[in-house]
């Protein structure tokens, strides 16, 4: 079976723990389905090219995806073009203070590439404004957290199921 591969980058620790989480919630909930972990600077197109399902993990920087993440997007999409036309995807996005444009960027992405989206995006808001608040190690809360866990045990039951 294809792994669920996630895509990710992560500043101030808040998209590495819903990261974290999503990878506990697949694992509990279909523990033979494998997952492949993958940080966005280390990735290539073999990455998207293997998995069974996409998961872009990013964090909101001045009102965009990360750069890291936008990197490996900008490395690899004419590789994919034609080439993951239907692969699920889903997505997890840690924001400052909105998060809605970083979404509407990777969906734009996706859609070039035709993936298809299986979850509603997954976006967590810790209202970080002030300098001090944006660069400091992020703790999330248990209930975000708990989304990122079931969001991972859908997204690995689906592919347990044959459903994606």
């Amino acid at each position: 079976m294809p792994p669920l591969t996630i895509l990710w980058h992560s500043r101030t620790g808040g998209t590495e723990a819903m990261v974290d989480a999503l990878v506990d919630g697949a694992s509990a909930a279909a523990p033979d389905v494998p997952i492949r972990r993958l940080h966005a600077a280390a990735a290539d197109a073999r990455a998207a090219l293997d998995a069974g399902v996409l998961v872009f993990a990013t964090p909101e920087n001045l009102a965009a995806m990360s750069g890291v993440l936008k990197d490996w997007f900008d490395r690899t999409y004419y590789d994919l073009l034609d080439r993951t036309n239907g692969k699920p995807y889903a997505l997890l996005v840690c924001a400052g203070s909105d998060g809605h444009n970083a979404i509407r960027q990777i969906e734009r992405i996706a859609t070039g590439l035709r993936l298809r989206r299986v979850a509603d995006p997954l976006l967590v808001n810790v209202g970080a404004q002030s300098p001090q608040a944006i660069l400091v190690h992020k703790v999330l809360p248990e209930s975000e957290l708990a989304r990122c866990r079931e969001l991972g045990a859908t997204l690995a039951a689906g592919m347990a199921m044959g459903i994606w």
